[in-house]
């Protein structure tokens, strides 16, 4: 489901899209959509880019505004209503890889993604396929990126990611997430930023 455009970056990996709302013409994607922690794609020519979404922001000019607040004019009533109204939702994606030609890569896309590219949300199934290596197991060698480049939420995306993820493969690849998972936890217990 297409949810989100994207809009600017804030690095190479790094980049911002705006949620989609009524004023884009189609239907809303629900929160759940857009959550932290989801997996999505992105068109990139020939490829697809795979990210997750690792922040959210909400934007409220209203508010952001120094100057006093004015009530509104009666005489345009909801057509003024409609010209400030300017909230958005902004969400953070981090880059994980790509697949192409069906074949999931945990590297660095080389290509820069276009404004107003189209962000979709990825399905479980989706997601653990990309996860997934040729014997069945799990595999994620985006993890050292991730850890680095997603802040003060990173271990808390990474157990989000480990989570998300446990349906999809057996018990024995659950156990190995479930110790990575433990792993995490661990060292941001006693404040060991190394991973």
């Amino acid at each position: 489901m297409k949810i989100a455009k994207i809009v600017s970056s804030n690095s190479h990996i790094a980049y911002v899209a705006r949620v989609l709302d009524r004023r884009d013409g189609g239907d809303e994607p629900a929160a759940d959509e857009y959550a932290f922690g989801r997996f999505v794609s992105i068109d990139g020519g020939g490829e697809q880019i795979v990210g997750v979404i690792s922040d959210s922001r909400l934007v409220n000019p209203e508010y952001l505004s120094p100057s006093t607040r004015l009530g509104q004019a009666s005489a345009l009533g909801e057509l003024r209503r409609d010209l400030v109204e300017d909230k958005r939702t902004l969400i953070a994606i981090l880059l994980l890889g790509s697949v192409v030609g069906g074949v999931p890569q945990h590297s660095i896309p080389l290509k820069v993604l276009e404004s107003g590219a189209d962000v979709e949300s990825m399905s479980g199934e989706d997601a653990a396929a990309f996860h997934r290596n040729n014997d069945g197991g799990v595999r994620m060698g985006y993890f050292p990126s991730l850890m680095s480049h997603s802040g003060p939420l990173s271990a808390t995306l990474a157990r989000t990611i480990i989570d998300s993820l446990k349906a999809h493969f057996s018990e024995a690849e659950r156990q190995k997430l479930a110790v990575m998972a433990d792993s995490i936890s661990w060292k941001q217990a006693f404040g060991d930023s190394r991973f």
